[in-house]
């Protein structure tokens, strides 16, 4: 770029670079908080696109999309706007578990956000791509576009998702690419690593989209979806509409051979693809290699919008040459006949070690510069939606003066999320699930906003309706919970007791006790036309809380052990290496990731509780 043409192209007090789903979060979390906001996308077309799987939510992440509407956020109202289905998954396990998944309209939900972000007051969309991280001092002062442009700012929030040094593998076919043939962010990695952050690279991948007039769904099992369930936003009091179904194949012997012979032209195992890929959403050559004694695997067939024939098919990701992914296609009930409208495809990106960021997104050796979603080694939208709002609001309270605003693991998966990144890391695209939260019995679903939307009010991103509408739902429960502690006499309940096996009671049995007794809510409610003016929502809220009351018990005493190890803070100019007891391992890992209490020291890979005794006595020793 030729340094003459440098002119001022906006001045704002945050630049956010990149509008996908962390980049949205993100511009609407300082805008709405007040500060003067410049968002650079590469393609305004691009906004909010869901480049892979056209849906929302699923195990896990339907947890992070109801905790970003509790705190403010977008992406719950906008996938309830947009939704063509809504289902709870694991609807015959514990509430714990029970996630929210809807299948989105691609371009109903590109359009929707775009128009949010539009009309949006502090907001400004730019379409330009970011060339340079400005710094002076070890501090951002702006950032530089391709075009020449710079934007003076104090905070700038990197949300470039798959898109640095973007390249799409398709058998030996190598294409400087982002994702669905979007053009790739080249300039910007040179200025990372030159600010000092640590640059590695990952991959993921696709499957293909069919037409979906040539599939036969005859041969397919159809998975309608839900009606008597909640909404992703509080602020929405009934699901929406279910417009059009989805449906389950399988793939089968013959799918895997085709695969098995040919993997000597898969870029994953003949060396084009040397990038590490997703565990936990390998491509169908990775799981055909892996789990050789399946016979079958699932494929779900899900249509991208209701103003397209694109079906996305789901459980076949894969970067093998056309002509073999033609074969394998064709080798699935169902897809026989289908008319393959794009191929799938691998793509390799640039993303940052998160040991070098702290608990509020901000890189550690650059004062003003977050960073949040796949460049922090995520893979999903929901991951990085939920990264993107905490690097916004964190920036946007810094800028005003404020304290930070960090969530424990007890608060949130949030909490969850971003501190098994900077203080674990991730060798490979981290995707968020149940089984990561150690206290995930508190951190349910159907709690989102009784844990987070007061907080999300005091950090000023929670408007004065939504926080009426939490008011008043608190007010209901707390209410309904009493109700159902109060007595129904004997001579009502005994009969009915009876029907479940039950001898006839001693005196009179409330509702609690009868739910504690496994007797189902609905049948309670209906033999004694109770509860009847309650919002359903707020019925399964106080039904969980009544009959887990042991189990959240439990996990509340959990939380306040775990909790006086968070309240232990290390100094942040503490040398390790000078604290006698520490072994070298530990020494080396509590200096890189500079915990800021000794429950997060606690949880670093290499740091064992021998070593969390160490530091507690020298903790004692040296008490301020």
């Amino acid at each position: 770029m030729n340094e003459t043409h440098k002119f001022i192209e906006y001045t704002a007090d945050a630049v956010v670079v990149g509008a996908g789903h962390a980049g949205c979060e993100a511009a609407l979390a300082l805008a709405r908080t007040g500060i003067k906001t410049a968002l650079l996308t590469l393609n305004l077309d691009s906004i909010a696109f869901l480049p892979c799987n056209p849906s929302i939510g699923g195990t896990a992440k339907g947890h992070l999309v109801r905790e970003i509407d509790a705190l403010g956020g977008e992406m719950g109202i906008v996938a309830d706007k947009t939704a063509l289905q809504i289902r709870m998954l694991n609807i015959g396990k514990g509430a714990a578990v029970q996630s929210l998944r809807a299948q989105s309209d691609k371009n109903a939900y590109h359009a929707e956000m775009k128009r949010v972000l539009e009309n949006t007051e502090n907001l400004r969309i730019i379409q330009a791509e970011a060339s340079e991280i400005l710094i002076e001092n070890g501090k951002c002062t702006g950032v530089k576009t391709t075009y020449g442009g710079i934007i003076p700012c104090k905070a700038v929030i990197l949300c470039t998702g798959v898109y640095l040094n973007g390249e799409t593998i398709t058998g030996s076919v190598v294409q400087k690419s982002g994702p669905n043939g979007f053009a790739p962010a080249n300039h910007l990695t040179e200025s990372l690593a030159k600010i000092g952050f640590s640059v590695r690279r990952f991959k993921t991948g696709t499957p293909a989209r069919v037409d979906g007039r040539t599939v036969d769904y005859q041969k397919c099992e159809v998975q309608h979806g839900d009606t008597d369930i909640y909404p992703f936003s509080f602020m929405h009091d009934t699901p929406p509409e279910n417009k059009l179904p989805c449906y389950l194949t399988y793939t089968n012997l013959d799918t895997h051979a085709i695969i098995l012979e040919n993997l000597d032209r898969s870029p994953l195992y003949n060396g084009v693809i040397q990038s590490t890929g997703p565990r936990y959403c390998p491509s169908i050559e990775t799981k055909v290699v892996r789990f050789k004694d399946k016979e079958r695997h699932q494929i779900f067939l899900e249509p991208e919008g209701a103003d397209t024939n694109e079906v996305y098919v789901q459980g076949m990701s894969t970067s093998m040459p056309h002509d073999i992914q033609r074969q394998m296609y064709a080798s699935v009930a169902g897809l026989e006949h289908a008319d393959i409208m794009r191929y799938g495809y691998a793509i390799e990106y640039d993303c940052i070690d998160t040991l070098d960021i702290l608990p509020t997104l901000e890189f550690k050796k650059v004062e003003g510069v977050y960073t949040a979603g796949q460049i922090n080694g995520t893979s999903g939208y929901e991951e990085a939606a939920a990264q993107g709002l905490m690097a916004g609001l964190n920036a946007s309270l810094k800028l005003r003066g404020l304290p930070p605003f960090v969530l424990r693991r007890d608060e949130a998966y949030i909490g969850v999320l971003i501190d098994d990144l900077v203080t674990k890391g991730t060798d490979e695209p981290y995707r968020m699930m149940t089984s990561r939260a150690e206290h995930r019995i508190c951190l349910r679903q159907d709690n989102a906003d009784f844990r987070l939307t007061e907080k999300g009010y005091e950090v000023g991103l929670v408007t004065e309706a939504r926080l009426a509408r939490y008011q008043t739902r608190k007010a209901q429960y707390e209410k309904l919970l009493e109700e159902m502690r109060v007595r129904i006499p004997q001579k009502r309940v005994a009969e009915f007791l009876k029907r479940y096996g039950y001898d006839e009671p001693s005196g009179g049995v409330s509702c609690a006790d009868m739910l504690k007794r496994s007797i189902p809510m609905k049948d309670i409610m209906q033999e004694f036309g109770l509860y009847e003016n309650y919002p359903k929502s707020v019925v399964e809220t106080a039904e969980i809380t009544v009959r887990y009351e042991g189990y959240l018990k439990q996990g509340l005493e959990l939380i306040e052990r775990a909790k006086r190890l968070e309240d232990k803070a290390l100094p942040p100019d503490i040398d390790y290496d000078s604290i006698l007891g520490l072994r070298l391992e530990a020494r080396e890992k509590l200096n890189r990731v500079r915990p800021l209490n000794l429950g997060q020291a606690g949880r670093i890979s290499g740091v064992n509780p021998a070593d969390i005794s160490v530091l507690m006595l020298w903790l004692s020793t040296h008490a301020q």
